[in-house]
């Protein structure tokens, strides 16, 4: 065991960038009096979806389908009859790093027979360089504040003791990181022309990136003696003379 005091801190980091890739979320229905019918359709604009998506090439990074569903309505609602449609769902999820093809890619889906778009969220990659230079700061952050408090004491610091993200060591009340995203619902009715509708303008949303730790130093023995005050009369100076007052006859 050693008596070297300890001195803990908190240090924070928060980074303001631009988002690295932007997330649409597309519906691609179908409604049909017959089951294979809506089937069919149902596979076809889901092709034409994803061809459509395919043609700008690298400029998406990512292309998954999220789940399909054939789904029968009835005439009724609160008894069973008779089905009188057959609803068909495709969800495709698209990962676009060209922010540039963006706003054309979503006016070209949002165009596309019963397809719905939303997004984009904007956000960063999960091993963006971004998050690793936000916990450098924060670290760095917690050792000039270490070092700050030591000077105050006239001590220095000689050791790590420990340095973990916040929360690790102790519990504070506090809120979690912030999410940001953008939502925009473009649904849009009838095949697409040739020429294709007026891409829409999209401004990329600031990502807020924050960073915390705790950490805790050892230090030599502060300096705790403190400078002795100016001595001063008991009684205080003495009061001036007022104005006009003679002056006492020197002996």
């Amino acid at each position: 065991m050693t008596d070297a005091p300890l001195i803990s801190v908190r240090g924070e980091a928060v980074l303001e960038v631009e988002p690295e890739i932007a997330r649409l979320h597309v519906h691609v229905q179908t409604q049909e009096s017959d089951r294979r019918r809506a089937l069919d359709r149902l596979v076809e604009r889901n092709q034409h979806c994803l061809d459509l998506v395919t043609s700008y090439g690298d400029a998406v990074e990512k292309l998954e389908t999220g789940g399909l569903s054939i789904t029968p309505l009835l005439k009724y609602r609160r008894r069973e009859g008779d089905i009188r449609a057959y609803q068909g769902t495709v969800w495709i999820k698209i990962t676009v790093a060209d922010f540039t093809v963006l706003g054309e890619l979503v006016t070209r889906l949002g165009d596309l027979e019963r397809t719905y778009v939303n997004g984009p969220s904007w956000e960063l990659r999960r091993d963006s360089q971004v998050y690793k230079d936000a916990a450098r700061q924060a670290a760095q952050e917690a050792v000039a504040r270490a070092r700050s408090y030591a000077e105050a004491l006239g001590c220095r610091l000689t050791g790590l003791v420990e340095l973990a993200d916040e929360g690790l060591t102790t519990d504070p009340a506090r809120g979690g990181p912030q999410e940001y995203a953008v939502m925009a619902a473009a649904p849009g009715y009838g095949a697409a022309d040739s020429s294709g509708p007026e891409a829409i303008d999209l401004e990329p949303e600031t990502q807020t990136v924050r960073a915390a730790v705790e950490a805790r130093f050892r230090a030599t023995p502060p300096d705790l003696e403190t400078p002795a005050a100016p001595e001063t009369s008991a009684t205080g100076p003495a009061p001036e003379a007022p104005a006009g007052t003679p002056s006492p006859e020197a002996p």
